[in-house]
């Protein structure tokens, strides 16, 4: 069926935004490079809008584009080759691969996703560069947004984008989920990759926002993917952690982009059914006998999220699931959740002991929360000059305006 033209760019648009992550993930497996894979996707959308028009929208889309990508690369590299040999053998690698790929491409789609998450998540790569490229060739967002997220030049980014790739080519790193055996070494770096976006995006390390709903909701989207396609609890672990986390993000901040603390936020708001799903997949993966540290925090997640008013969250549960936690993940970060916990729990005398203990070793001296969480227990107990000193050094630190806003408020009342 025939399509008006004035239609097809947003035919062709709506396309894109479903299937161009599986069509490129795709396009890899059949030509082997990341870039020459990209160039044929993008060859493909543009046939797309020439042709759908006047041949109409093919009843398989996304296998229309993976043929017709593989083609335009195909006529691609003989136009490049000059009768180069190595070229020429590739070509042929190519065409050996299948005559016509489209009958295969819905079978291994979701595979051919899943390898491209696990090749730029290779732990080859460094983190950084992990990180980036998930968010450029995963996730698709465009150079600019990347170097946004790390606060670097495009120019930067785009620099570490390319030596990523070069890496992948030079290594012939595989674009393969990798076999058993290795499988949970390398799945806890993509599940590391996907937590890094999902906090970069829920508690946004500087700029104007508190958030940034275009990362946690990839991020989100991504650990959806894992799930359907991976079955193991620490994906649903943190496919919970993440949608408990979420299910509050109206409620984070004011009308003017102004931080509202857990214990002040409208409870109303929260999104009751992102919760649910997130009990539902905390207890499934609790109670595998393989729960990890995303599921703990997680169990700690749904805690707050079971609570109807502050006054009725289980603090001295939730300081026992971070000792249970630090056991298994070590961290000065998570010390700090507990000293928290335990504070609210025992008393804030009982936490700020904690937290001094945790400074005195010279760990998250430059954590503007830590500074913040003294503050708040030295205001609880009196100690008025020292919690004015801890604020001030955590404005200090802070990189995000309404942070930043906050901890100004907090100083005027100390001050009042």
């Amino acid at each position: 069926m025939q399509n008006s033209l004035k239609d097809i760019p947003q035919i062709v648009g709506d396309v894109y935004r479903k299937e161009s992550r599986p069509v490129f993930a795709a396009l890899i497996r059949l030509l082997g490079d990341l870039d020459l894979a990209e160039d044929a996707m993008h060859d493909a959308f543009k046939v797309a809008l020439e042709q759908w028009g006047e041949k109409g929208v093919p009843s398989n889309p996304r296998a229309w584009l993976v043929s017709t990508g593989r083609f335009k690369a195909i006529d691609r590299i003989r136009r490049e080759s000059k009768f180069d040999p190595l070229q020429i053998q590739h070509i042929e690698q190519i065409e050996a691969k299948t005559a016509d790929p489209s009958g295969q491409v819905d079978k291994k789609i979701e595979d051919d996703v899943l390898r491209l998450i696990f090749t730029c998540c290779h732990p080859a790569l460094s983190l950084d560069a992990r990180t980036a490229l998930t968010l450029r060739e995963v996730c698709d967002l465009t150079t600019e947004a990347v170097a946004s997220a790390f606060l670097v030049t495009p120019s930067t980014m785009a620099q570490r984008i390319v030596r990523a790739k070069t890496k992948i080519r030079e290594e012939k790193i595989p674009f393969e989920v990798p076999p058993e055996h290795e499988l949970p070494d390398r799945i806890a770096a993509v599940l590391q990759v996907v937590y890094l976006v999902f906090n970069e995006g829920y508690y946004a390390s500087s700029g104007e926002s508190a958030t940034r709903i275009d990362l946690s909701s990839e991020a989100i989207r991504l650990g959806y993917l894992l799930h359907a396609l991976l079955p193991d609890p620490e994906v649903a672990g943190l496919l919970s952690l993440m949608l408990l986390h979420e299910s509050r993000r109206p409620a984070r901040t004011s009308s003017s982009g102004d931080l509202i603390l857990l214990d002040d936020q409208d409870r109303s708001l929260w999104d009751r059914n992102m919760i649910a799903e997130g009990l539902s997949l905390v207890e499934q993966a609790f109670f595998s006998k393989r729960a990890g540290a995303y599921t703990f925090q997680a169990a700690i997640a749904a805690l707050h999220a079971e609570a109807k008013h502050p006054d009725a969250t289980d603090w001295k549960q939730i300081a026992g699931l971070y000792s249970l936690l630090l056991r298994i993940h070590p961290s000065p970060v998570i010390e700090l959740n507990r000293a928290v916990a335990i504070a609210m729990h025992k008393g804030p005398e009982a936490g700020l002991q904690q937290i001094d203990a945790i400074l005195g070793r010279g760990e998250l001296n430059n954590y503007h929360l830590a500074h913040a969480a003294r503050a708040e227990l030295c205001r609880k107990i009196g100690r008025i000059d020292d919690a004015r000193a801890s604020w001030q050094r955590a404005l200090s630190l802070a990189q995000q305006a309404p942070e930043r806003r906050f901890i100004k408020r907090k100083l005027s009342e100390l001050n009042a």
